[in-house]
């Protein structure tokens, strides 16, 4: 069976409206960005540094790495962290390592956290690695 498409019909059919779209992603991650950052340096975090990750992974937008001088305080930062981004409705988060203290790993979806005692983070260098500036499939 043979069906016949009048095209000329079908072009002139009107077309529907489209839903308005929602704000970027970009703009979603950066105010998260801005409001992790900003948790951070008011409970009194140390060497804070935001990494934009555009370009060099699909995992998040941001990555943010800072320093508390304790277990102790790395696992507070966590909380705090934690409780500003839920208090803003900007999505959930996920923690791993608040137990030990050396290092918490807090994943807020397009912003990844790492929050490290001083020693730890010296040893592990993160940033070194994710500052690198490369691009996958460039060789």
């Amino acid at each position: 069976m043979l069906i016949a498409v009048d095209m000329e019909a079908e072009r002139k059919k009107p077309k529907s409206r489209a839903k308005k779209k929602p704000a970027p992603a970009s703009d979603a991650a950066r105010a998260l960005l801005d409001l992790v950052v900003k948790t951070l340096d008011d409970n009194k975090a140390e060497e804070i540094l935001s990494i934009d990750l555009a370009g060099k992974s699909s995992i998040a937008d941001y990555m943010v790495i800072a320093n508390g001088r304790s277990g102790r305080q790395v696992t507070a930062l966590a909380d705090y962290v934690v409780k500003a981004v839920d208090e803003a409705k900007l999505g959930p988060c996920r923690t791993e390592g608040k137990s030990a203290g050396d290092w918490v790993l807090i994943d807020a979806g397009d912003v990844i956290v790492h929050l490290f005692r001083p020693e730890v983070r010296d040893f592990y260098k993160l940033e070194k690695m994710w500052q690198a500036d490369f691009r996958p499939g460039e060789e």
